[in-house]
């Protein structure tokens, strides 16, 4: 892994919202944490009531979710010209690919798990997503 991939990889991580992050090779290992170790922890009951209200500004969308089932960077279609695999209001059968994941330069497809009907995108193409965070509200059929 050459330095530009390394300082890639730390500028896509301080832009998701992911906590941590570790990726291991043969060759080394890189494990990037949000946060501090000692310091910020003693220092985390003063901090704590100004942190609180920056949960609630998120929004949470009703209904069940298709989530990210890996880090990487999140796309809509097969390639930059090509129309995106799904659309608000698109209806998808169990198992249609509904968008791409990539990470470490392999191409991750993610797909439906049931009969639905697409109700919202949840990220936009080319976003760093967190494992687990929702990229699709749906409505199953």
């Amino acid at each position: 892994m050459t330095n530009q991939e390394i300082f890639d990889l730390v500028a896509c991580f301080d832009r998701s919202t992911a906590q941590t992050m570790k990726l291991s090779t043969q060759e080394f290992t890189i494990e990037l944490t949000r946060g501090g170790a000692a310091a910020p922890q003693a220092a985390a009951p003063a901090a704590a009531p100004a942190a609180a209200p920056v949960a609630p500004s998120v929004p949470v969308a009703a209904g069940p979710s298709i989530d990210a089932p890996l880090v990487g960077t999140f796309y809509t279609s097969p390639a930059p010209d090509q129309a995106p695999f799904v659309l608000p209001g698109d209806r998808v059968s169990k198992g249609q690919t509904v968008c791409l994941i990539e990470a470490m330069k392999m191409m991750s497809e993610v797909p439906a798990p049931c009969d639905c009907v697409i109700e919202s995108v949840c990220k936009s193409n080319g976003e760093l997503v967190a494992f687990g965070e929702p990229l699709f509200r749906y409505k199953p059929c």
